[in-house]
This record gives C-alpha cells, structure tokens and sequence, in this order.
C-alpha cells in the first residue's frame, strides 16, 4: 500500500489530544521519540526540545530537510484577579475572538492541572449590558476556574503562578465526508502527514536517492522553531505547514497548496518550479499561492544563516487560528507530494 490515511488520520487525533502550546512542548515530542523508536529509526531530541528523524538515503551532501512544527497557540497566566479569576496573555498568534468561551486547561508548574472557561469579564448577557459593544482583546477576557474560588486569595492557594500555561481544548472532528475540524491543525496535520510519510519508507523498506530528514519544531508559533539543528549536506529545506485557504487564494481544503511567496517573500524559484511540476506530473490536486499574513520554519532557517534552497507545501486550511478545517483529500495530496518528490 502506497500510504495509510488511516495511521495519518490516528496520529493526527492523537498528536491534538496532547497539549503543547510553543514552550510546553515535552509531552508531545516525548510521543514523537516513542512513536519513531516504535517504526524503527533512531530519533534524536535536540537542544532545543525539537524532534530530529534521519530517515536514510544515498546523497548525503545533498539532502532534504523536511519540518513540521508541533507547538501551537495558547496562552500563560499574567495574575489573579479579584475575583479569582485569571488575567493571561496570548502564546503566538492566538486571537481574543477565538478563545472567548473555549474550554481550556491550566497547567501549573508543581500543583496539577486546573479545568476552566476563557469567558469575557463579566460574561452574563442578562448582567453586562455592554456585552455587545465590548471588543474581544486579552485585557478584556479572563480564565473562570472550575474550582470554588471568588477572591485573589483562594485561586493563589490552588498553587497557580504566573507564566503557568493556559491550554485550549481542540474540540477534534472528523466528519462522515472527511473534513477535519479541529485547532490546532496548524501544524499538527503536517506532522502527521510526515509521520505517515515515514512509516512508508519503512513498511515498504524504500531506499532513498538523496538523504532525507524529518524535523518536528516546537518554537515556530513564536518565529524561532525551524533556526537551529540542520545538519551538515542539507541543501533544500521543505516546510510542510498548513496551506491558506481564503479569499484572494486559489487553494481549498481538498489541496495541497505550494506557496510561492509569503509576508517573508518569494520561496525558492526552482524548487516551487520543481514542486508544481512534480504536482502536475503525477496528477494531484494543488493549487500555488501568495499567502499575505505567515512566515514559516524554512524562512526561520534562513533567517538563522543557513546556506539553503527553502518552500513551503501543505494541506488546505481554513479559518486558520481559529477552530480550523481541511479534508483528508488535502492530506493525501500532501502525502503524495512529498512522496513524489521525496522519491
């Protein structure tokens, strides 16, 4: 069998159930490192926190270097306000309007873990009567904790510190016509995707023209992830990161999207040739875009100094930051992309 959605689509479940908003990061590459250990390789943790998978091949001076990046937005706790509610500021891109009435989680650093609700201050439409005309930013929301608390005092004996972290409920659906609604697909369906991409090679013990490595980040939510741990004989950096879907683009959900350009500039001239071309030749649905508002892993490589040709391919994603959705057809015609180019 040439790919197995089934496992992609498991691990991407999986990969959404663990928590790990850029920073708090151990838990879900502790089940990277067991999960490759479990297919055969020999994963390596790198200083950073991220996950490093070499995955074979003969040219080692001229490798490809594939990302995807498992940290994702949330929030830490700022202070406890009177009421005994928490005050929080966002990790990455996570928007006031997103996380207004989202079930979340707070995870302190030495007292467990606390369920609570990211709600407007005073949240009672029969109560608030600016309800309506109060702007959804992160002065104006605050975590109501599911513990009988009403005062500074009382949430501070529960042990909960600034910095501590806020994590969202991904609230993961797959639906009978196989959309995928979830947070946080940006980036765990990539990851997923190259999850399934080395379980391949293994299962079909494919040997690999060029030499072939996987990265799983853990900053890029905050610009950093992808500036560190390329090794020695990479020439090509591919991101594999949710592809836009929205007005002005060409790409919907059932794609894959090959980006040429970003907020960061053009992606590599000859390499998105090379990608639309293998796209073509082998029949799959994708769609090349300009995507206005992202920056991606592969510019952070740059960025960093790195001597390399650097693109960006992924899945359909909508509503991105938000409760976002894509289709298994995106992500098979991701898989097949990697696969057709990867050789």
């Amino acid at each position: 069998m040439e790919y197995d959605m089934d496992y992609i689509l498991e691990q991407l479940k999986k990969l959404l159930a663990i928590d790990s908003p850029s920073g708090y990061t151990k838990q879900v590459t502790d089940y990277l490192m067991e999960e490759y250990q479990a297919m055969g390789y020999a994963p390596q943790r790198t200083v950073k926190g991220g996950v490093l998978v070499d995955l074979g091949g003969d040219d080692a001076a001229n490798a490809v270097f594939t990302e995807a990046h498992v940290d994702t937005l949330g929030a830490v706790v700022t202070g406890i306000k009177a009421n005994g509610c928490l005050s929080v500021s966002p990790v990455g891109g996570m928007n006031a309007n997103n996380a207004e009435a989202e079930n979340c989680r707070v995870i302190t650093r030495f007292h467990g873990v606390y369920e609570g609700t990211c709600q407007l201050s005073n949240a009672s439409i029969h109560v608030n009567g600016d309800y309506d005309k109060t702007a959804r930013t992160f002065d104006t929301l605050e975590i109501v904790l599911d513990e009988k608390v009403f005062s500074k005092e009382e949430t501070a004996a529960l042990g909960i510190l600034p910095g501590d972290y806020v994590c969202f409920d991904p609230r993961t659906v797959i639906t009978k016509s196989g959309y995928i609604k979830s947070r946080f697909l940006d980036d765990k369906l990539s990851a997923a995707i190259l999850m399934g991409y080395a379980k391949y090679v293994k299962d079909q013990k494919i040997r690999l023209k060029r030499k072939v490595y996987q990265h799983f980040t853990v900053y890029e939510e905050v610009g950093h992830g992808g500036s560190a741990s390329i090794p020695e004989g990479v020439t090509e950096v591919l991101a594999v990161d949710m592809g836009c879907v929205g007005d002005g683009l060409e790409c919907r959900e059932h794609q894959v999207s090959i980006c040429a350009k970003d907020s960061g500039g053009p992606y590599h001239y000859d390499l998105v040739s090379n990608l639309i071309r293998t796209a073509r030749e082998n029949c799959l649905d994708f769609a090349v875009d300009v995507y206005p508002h992202y920056g991606s892993d592969a510019e952070a490589a740059l960025r960093a100094g790195y001597d390399i040709r650097h693109a960006l391919i992924g899945a359909g994603v909508y509503a991105s930051h938000g409760y976002e959705r894509s289709h298994v057809d995106g992500a098979r015609n991701t898989f097949l992309l990697l696969k057709a180019y990867l050789g």
